[in-house]
């Protein structure tokens, strides 16, 4: 990459959808940038199947990421691991079909747990959940939240970390004592689409120029993502799957070997317990 540093370079979440998206077009675009290791997210359950009143379509799309990971390892100078869960926006998808927002949660919990059936038997390295990023009534409210804390209690028991999409903002200490009180330190809760400065979790921050600057300068755990959705209609979105080699490469132009080192090697080490330097 530079005279200065050669090492990992992981995309904390994107997206791939092999059926109906560019998939391992793009992992080959984002090695060609340089990159090395991915966590891929599974997509939202209604983008690739029906909305899910029957538990085996989340094992359809966990199996599904599960299936593209394996692809993109093989593309990979290092490898990919799956993230599997479910989408908060899920909640409103199901009260939309008349389900009351406890029968959502009920959903939406099946489904952690069979998420987090695949970190404990081995193919998964972590939950993904969350609370909606958009306004809705205090029943939703509260229904997301408990979805929430039991993908943290699930997160402690099976000794992952737990990724989240969450609304915008710095301030989410609630969150990681949420967290903390069911046996999952907070440092194992990412909140995605993080802005330069988070407090709570860990933050894994959108690759732009501006935020990442920030988060370099603050030298905090952190990482950097796309959120790359494999969408042919949004094709690029959010961010392109070259982009996080492209702004490594900037950051250590600017300076930020340390920076760089802290993404890409200490925090996935601390956070996820994965050696990105040894499977290079």
């Amino acid at each position: 990459m530079t005279d200065t540093y050669d090492g990992p370079i992981l995309d904390n979440h994107l997206h791939l959808d092999p059926e109906h998206g560019r998939g391992i077009d793009a992992v080959e675009d984002f090695a060609r940038a340089g990159g090395t290791h991915m966590l891929v997210v599974n997509k939202p359950s209604w983008m690739i199947a029906e909305i899910p009143e029957d538990e085996a379509i989340f094992e359809s799309v966990f199996e599904t990421t599960i299936e593209a990971v394996q692809q993109a390892s093989d593309v990979l100078d290092g490898r990919a691991w799956p993230i599997l869960g479910v989408h908060p926006a899920l909640i409103s998808k199901l009260t939309g079909r008349g389900y009351t927002p406890e029968q959502a949660r009920e959903i939406m919990q099946a489904g952690l747990d069979i998420a987090a059936e695949y970190v404990a038997d081995g193919p998964a390295l972590g939950l993904k959940s969350g609370r909606p990023h958009y306004e809705v009534g205090d029943p939703v409210w509260g229904a997301s939240n408990a979805v929430m804390q039991h993908a943290f209690e699930l997160g402690a028991e099976t000794g992952c970390a737990v990724q989240l999409h969450t609304e915008g903002g710095e301030d989410f200490t609630q969150v990681g004592a949420w967290a903390e009180e069911r046996g999952l330190p907070a440092t194992q809760v990412v909140k995605h689409y993080s802005e330069g400065r988070l407090d709570g979790p860990t933050k894994s921050v959108l690759a732009d120029k501006d935020e990442l600057e920030i988060a370099a300068e603050i030298a905090e755990p952190f990482f950097l993502e796309t959120d790359f959705i494999d969408d042919p209609d949004r094709p690029g979105a959010v961010l392109g799957p070259k982009t996080v080699p492209r702004r490594t490469e900037w950051l250590l132009e600017n300076g930020h070997e340390d920076a760089v080192r802290t993404a890409h090697v200490e925090t996935p080490a601390s956070v996820y317990g994965i050696d990105t330097e040894a499977t290079l």
